[in-house]
C-alpha cells in the first residue's frame, strides 16, 4: 500500500501543477493577441452613432461590464474565481450571452459526434490490427497500406474529400450545419431525420482517420507479442494457441487503451476541424468564432476544457494502469 500511495502521490501532484500552469496559460494566451475586443463590439453596436460622447460613454461601459478596466493580475484572481464556481463571464462576440451558456450548448454536440466516432474507430482498427498481426499474408499487404494512408491524412483532410464526394457529387449528404437550416430543435422526427442526415459525413470522417493509426498501432504490438519468448515457450509446453492468442492480445492492448484515453482526451482538439469543414455547431465551430472576434472569455473557456479534458483522461489512464498493468505493480515493490 505504501508503494500505491507514493504512485498516485506523484500523479495526483503532477495533475493539479499542469492544471495551473494550464490556467495561467489559458488566461494569458488569448490577451497576447493584437486585436481589441471592446473595438470589435463597436464596430457592430456601434455604426452610425455620429455624437463622439455617446460611442465613447459605450465604450467605457463595455470596458468596464467586461472587467478590462482592472489590473491584469485582478483580472486573473477573478478568472480563476469564475471558473471554479462556473461562471465563465460573458461573451465579447456574443454579448450579452453568458460564456457559459454557449459552451454547455457546443459541448454536447462534440461530445455527441466525436466520443461514439473515436469509440467506433478504436474498435475497428484495433480489430483489423489484430487480424493483420494474426492472418498475416494477404490480409495485412491490404490493410497495412490502407491504414498507413488514413493514418497519414489529416482531420481537415479527410472532411475535405468526403464533403466534396459525398454532399457535393453524389448530392447524398447535407453540405454543413448539424440540422436543417429551416427547423426549430425539437423532438420531431422531421428534426431528428435531419440531425442524423447532417451527423453522418462528420462522424465517418473521424471514424475515417481513427481507424488507420489504431490498426497500425494494433498490428505492431501484435507482432511484438507474437514474437515474445513466452509465447514460444507456450507453444513449446503444447497450451492451446487459443488461449495464447487470449493473452498476447490484453497484452497488446494496454498501449491502445492508453492511446483510446488520450483520444478521448484530445477529441475536442485536432478532430474539432471536421467541426469547422462541416460548419457542426460545436466546440470547433465556437473556437473559430471566438478567435475572429478576439473573444477573451470564450476562447479561454473552450480551451480551459480541453486542456481538464486532456488532463483528466491521463490522469485517469495512469490511476487504471496501476490496477492493471502488472509492471507497474511490480515496480511499487521495488
Amino acid at each position: 500500500m505504501k508503494g500505491y500511495r507514493k504512485y498516485f502521490g506523484k500523479k495526483i501532484l503532477w495533475f493539479f501543477l499542469t492544471l495551473c500552469i494550464a490556467f495561467l496559460l489559458n488566461f494569458m494566451l488569448p490577451r497576447l493577441m493584437p486585436a481589441d475586443p471592446v473595438a470589435n463590439i463597436m464596430n457592430r453596436t456601434a455604426r452610425g452613432i455620429q455624437d463622439a460622447a455617446v460611442t465613447k460613454a459605450m465604450h467605457e461601459n463595455y470596458v468596464k461590464a467586461f472587467g478590462l478596466d482592472k489590473p491584469i493580475l485582478t483580472q486573473f484572481f477573478t478568472y480563476i474565481k469564475n471558473a471554479f464556481t462556473g461562471d465563465l463571464g460573458l461573451s465579447f462576440s456574443q454579448y450579452p450571452r453568458r460564456v457559459s451558456d454557449i459552451i454547455a450548448n457546443g459541448i454536447l454536440w462534440t461530445i455527441g459526434l466525436q466520443f461514439p466516432a473515436i469509440i467506433v474507430g478504436w474498435l475497428i482498427g484495433n480489430i483489423l490490427g489484430a487480424l493483420a498481426a494474426y492472418i498475416r499474408k494477404g490480409f495485412d499487404k491490404v490493410l497495412m497500406p490502407l491504414s498507413l494512408f488514413f493514418s497519414c491524412v489529416p482531420a481537415f483532410g479527410m472532411a475535405v474529400i468526403m464533403l466534396s464526394i459525398f454532399a457535393v457529387k453524389l448530392k447524398v449528404a447535407p453540405i454543413s450545419g448539424g440540422y436543417g437550416y429551416d427547423l426549430i430543435p425539437t423532438f420531431s422526427w422531421n428534426f431528428v431525420r435531419s440531425v442524423i442526415a447532417h451527423y453522418q459525413l462528420p462522424f465517418w470522417s473521424i471514424v475515417m482517420i481513427s481507424v488507420g493509426g489504431q490498426a497500425i498501432g494494433m498490428r505492431s504490438m501484435s507482432i511484438y507479442e507474437l514474437n515474445a519468448d513466452y509465447v514460444k515457450y507456450s507453444r513449446f509446453l503444447g497450451v492451446k494457441d487459443r488461449k495464447i492468442v487470449g493473452y498476447v492480445f490484453r497484452n497488446a492492448m494496454l498501449p491502445q487503451i492508453t492511446g483510446l484515453a488520450l483520444s478521448i482526451g484530445t477529441m475536442v482538439g485536432g478532430a474539432l476541424v471536421a467541426e469547422v469543414i462541416f460548419s457542426y455547431p460545436g466546440l470547433g465551430t465556437i473556437i473559430l468564432n471566438a478567435v475572429s472576434a478576439s473573444d477573451y472569455p470564450l476562447l479561454s473557456a473552450a480551451t480551459l476544457i480541453i486542456t481538464i479534458m486532456v488532463l483528466i483522461a491521463t490522469f485517469s489512464i495512469d490511476i487504471i494502469y496501476g490496477f492493471i498493468d502488472p509492471r507497474v505493480k511490480a515496480a511499487q515493490f521495488d
